[in-house]
């Protein structure tokens, strides 16, 4: 039997966690008497597909801590932290700012209703995604807000979307860029890892440990971005390549070269397996992630 490319161990593992998700995202997605036009074009930006990674990493990481993997407020964190993503791309593919026509192999949103009506339903999702995690009496989705407004926020993504339009002054070079990644993708990512281990109930070192697992995985993830940017095609990713240098954005990969870059994000995944060596066998699926996502080609 052949062995599994790298692309299909990733899709494997992913879906082994996500199948519920599609489920709770029909079940949470939409509030009662939202117009039939919004709700469209929500449907549309949410269940169009992509990797699920987000919140499938809600999930791995509420196992790891030893958490219940039927409890439903680690499903309704899944399904926040997936309605926050998927805002987010809504709002960057803008024309205003990535202004990008192709999401998932599929026109962006502005493309396919319209800029008023992208802009509507990003605003939409994003609030949706608080009355996901707030409709439960469950204690901990206190906590679970507060975690993904500090990961989203104006100190977390929108502060890294804010930087890489450069309406914000960062370091110079490389380190410039990594101010940018580190709240632009690391900091949403390590959120959903956090968010699971919240779940778990983790104690303060299984946390440390998450946290930093995230945010090195969240680190890696946008270096092998920068490099499909530069060697991928919009047939493979199911977005258009090549945005980075038609933009002028500062990218990791155009500013280490792709070697380098693709060494740097090795180490990177390293780093996040090694962070959880203190977990032991019950992180395996986290440390399998890591390595899958270094790896991948699209």
């Amino acid at each position: 039997m052949a062995e599994k490319t790298v692309e299909k161990q990733l899709t494997d593992l992913l879906a082994s966690r996500a199948v519920a998700l599609e489920s709770d995202l029909e079940r949470w997605l939409l509030e009662p008497d939202t117009p039939p036009q919004l709700a469209e074009a929500m449907r549309y930006c949410v269940m169009c597909g992509g990797k699920r990674m987000r919140p499938v990493l809600v999930s791995m990481t509420n196992a790891a801590v030893g958490g219940n993997l039927d409890d439903e407020l680690v499903a309704r964190a899944g399904v926040a932290i997936e309605l926050v993503h998927s805002y987010s791309l809504v709002h960057d593919d803008l024309p205003a700012m990535d202004n990008d026509v192709l999401r998932r192999g599929l026109p962006t949103a502005h493309v396919k209703f319209g800029q008023a009506m992208a802009i509507l339903t990003g605003d939409a999702l994003l609030t949706r995604a608080f009355g996901v995690l707030s409709e439960t009496h469950d204690l901990r989705s206190a906590a679970l807000v507060a975690e993904l407004a500090k990961g989203a926020g104006p100190a977390g993504m929108v502060a890294g979307q804010v930087a890489d339009m450069g309406l914000a002054e960062v370091p110079a070079a490389l380190a410039g860029i990594e101010y940018i990644h580190e709240r632009k993708t690391a900091a949403l990512i390590r959120t959903a890892a956090r968010m699971g281990a919240i779940c778990g109930r983790a104690d303060d070192e299984q946390l440390e440990a998450i946290s930093e697992y995230g945010f090195n995985l969240g680190m890696a993830f946008q270096v092998v971005d920068d490099l499909l940017d530069i060697t991928g095609s919009a047939e493979t990713t199911g977005k258009s390549c090549g945005q980075d240098a038609r933009g002028d954005k500062l990218s990791i990969a155009a500013q280490l070269g792709v070697d380098k870059a693709r060494s740097l994000g090795k180490e990177l995944s390293d780093r996040a397996v090694a962070a959880v060596a203190a977990l032991g066998p019950a992180a395996d699926e986290l440390r399998q992630l890591a390595r899958l996502l270094a790896e991948r080609t699209y």
